[in-house]
């Protein structure tokens, strides 16, 4: 005879009961462990590329381009070059040469802001464009459509503004440029004088004048590139 007793109902139940609390118990203690728990070294580093990326547009663009810039000047010592306005377009079509646009298109280009600069000795323009890519590998490759060398073409097309020292600030007056890259941007530069002159009548070139520009385009983007410590608290960043 088998001696062998079924388990009562009740007991079978209760212990099922016992085993799928202490499951759920876990799984709340992993997820809670889960939604409690600091943010990993891997996502601060994405949550600050993610901000870099943004600040072209989340930026105030008088952040990007301040009132004034120092730079080194041709003499020695220190000067500033004062922004004479910033345009409020940000095509990327209509802000560099055609032989350019292509390449920026297929890097993923999001926009382009300009503002243009005037020395200290108020002689030279300078434009500057900050270019925002769509990630880093796509600002390397598009940097390589623009002229490496100082030319001012292939490059940024030059910001004027009625009515001020920039006003016969046009692609036939420019006579320097430079491009320059770091994370998802480019920033160029390109520069001519004051009083108008094509470039084919300038005389014999006179390359110092302009290498401020290259100065200014640093300046800006090394601002605008250089990761910050993310606050995970703050609304500004996605940790």
């Amino acid at each position: 005879m088998n001696s062998a007793r079924p388990w009562p109902t009740l007991v079978v139940a209760s212990a099922l009961t016992l085993i799928c609390a202490v499951a759920a118990g876990v799984a709340g203690s992993a997820a809670g462990a889960e939604l409690t728990r600091g943010p990993t070294a891997a996502e601060l580093r994405a949550a600050a590329e993610r901000e870099v990326a943004g600040r072209w547009r989340t930026w105030p663009t008088g952040r990007i381009f301040p009132a004034t810039l120092p730079y080194s000047a041709e003499q020695g010592g220190r000067e500033r070059a004062s922004r004479i306005g910033i345009s409020p377009r940000t095509s990327c079509g209509d802000s560099v040469d055609p032989k350019a646009v292509k390449a920026l298109r297929v890097a993923g280009c999001k926009g382009v802001l300009r503002a243009t600069y005037v020395d200290a000795l108020r002689g030279v323009l300078v434009t500057v464009g900050v270019v925002a890519l769509r990630d880093e590998p796509g600002a390397a490759r598009a940097r390589s459509a623009f002229s490496d060398t100082g030319k001012p073409s292939p490059g940024l097309r030059p910001l004027a503004f009625h009515g001020t020292l920039s006003d016969r600030f046009t692609a036939g007056v420019r006579q320097a440029g430079s491009v320059r890259q770091a994370g998802p941007y480019l920033v160029l530069t390109t520069a001519g004088q004051v009083d108008g002159r094509p470039a084919d009548a300038a005389g014999e070139p006179r390359p110092a004048i302009f290498a401020f520009a290259t100065e200014l385009a640093e300046r800006v983007l090394t601002d605008l590139s250089t990761p910050a410590m993310p606050d995970c608290d703050s609304q500004e960043w996605r940790c």
